[in-house]
């Protein structure tokens, strides 16, 4: 036990930290017993006040409850019992981490706090039957794609769809995208990577988690961004209406639908006040299917004005939705 008692004020963190909070406290006794008990690691109670001097130099925030028997517990944590929680329900509810990696962090984060406080940690959000992803290789996924952003590296790999057999199947006609990786965007509960792509010559967008398995770091370095190319305005045209031409639409509202157009469009929208129920608003969209589903969303609470080819478009839209 000679090593063990080098390691001694590590032990005694871990006691520490797992059985005590502001409202479970131990006496110097009650953690000689239980080193002695789960770490098998004799230890004299004068030493106990000694090895917690040390840890407190060291920056961990024991708290002295003097008495006649002083008591001890781990004051504030990295992380508070409010933020864990927070966490786990970010957890529990993304869409884009596994149910098996989901519960394999829920653990980590119940580890970081008391064994009494993790009790508490049994949350009760309501997470809508969301289906989770079976992709166990995000994470390495994502870790490659952040690398090959930082080094400035082309990067390879193959990307996947579903047929209607629910069978997956390799895009590109099965050879891999080479991509010049600009940024990784959060989106809707999944990660995508925003690219350009030298064959096709433009700008690209993937879901992280049907890229097939971990992207291959080319020597080749990144093409450089299209002098027009805005990263925070395509992510923002993009990933609010999705991909499709881009065009200047006129939408008149209902009043009590300017929350929504703020939501999707920001503060900083163009507004013409038309009468005592009814705005027009200007703005720059992907004209597509789901930018459609999105109108249709609000029941004719949104109307498309102009232009006319894009007005024309909806009608035909909606007209095939009913066939």
């Amino acid at each position: 036990m000679e090593n063990a008692n080098k390691f001694r004020p590590l032990y005694l963190l871990q006691v520490l930290e797992e059985y005590t909070d502001e409202n479970h406290q131990l006496t110097t006794a009650e953690i000689v017993k239980i080193l002695e008990e789960k770490y098998s690691l004799t230890t004299h109670r004068t030493t106990i006040p000694t090895d917690i001097k040390i840890l407190c130099d060291y920056g961990i925030d024991i708290i002295t409850v003097k008495s006649s028997q002083n008591k001890y517990y781990i004051g504030s944590r990295n992380l508070e019992l409010p933020e864990i929680k927070l966490l786990i329900d970010a957890v529990q509810s993304s869409k884009f981490i596994t149910a098996k990696k989901s519960k394999v962090l829920v653990q980590k984060l119940t580890g970081m706090t008391s064994k009494y406080q993790a009790q508490s940690l049994n949350r009760n959000i309501i997470i809508d039957k969301r289906i989770k992803p079976t992709n166990e290789k995000i994470y390495y996924i994502v870790d490659a794609l952040n690398d090959a952003i930082n080094q400035k590296r082309k990067v390879s790999f193959n990307y996947f769809d579903y047929l209607p057999n629910k069978k997956k199947h390799i895009k590109n006609d099965g050879k891999p995208y080479i991509i010049s990786p600009y940024s990784l965007a959060w989106n809707g509960d999944y990660y995508y990577l925003i690219g350009y792509s030298d064959e096709r010559e433009k700008t690209l967008v993937f879901r992280v988690d049907r890229i097939q398995k971990k992207p291959t770091i080319l020597l080749d370095e990144t093409s450089a961004k299209p002098s027009d190319f805005d990263l925070a305005i395509y992510t923002n045209q993009v990933f609010q209406m999705y991909d499709g031409e881009e065009r200047t639409v006129e939408l008149k509202c209902e009043n009590e639908l300017m929350k929504n157009i703020i939501d999707r469009f920001g503060e900083k929208v163009n507004v013409i006040s038309n009468d005592e129920s009814t705005f027009t608003v200007s703005v720059t969209v992907d004209v597509s299917s789901t930018f459609f589903g999105w109108v249709l969303g609000f029941g004719g609470g949104i109307k498309i004005v102009a232009p006319d080819d894009v007005k024309a478009a909806y009608r035909d839209t909606c007209e095939k939705s009913f066939l």
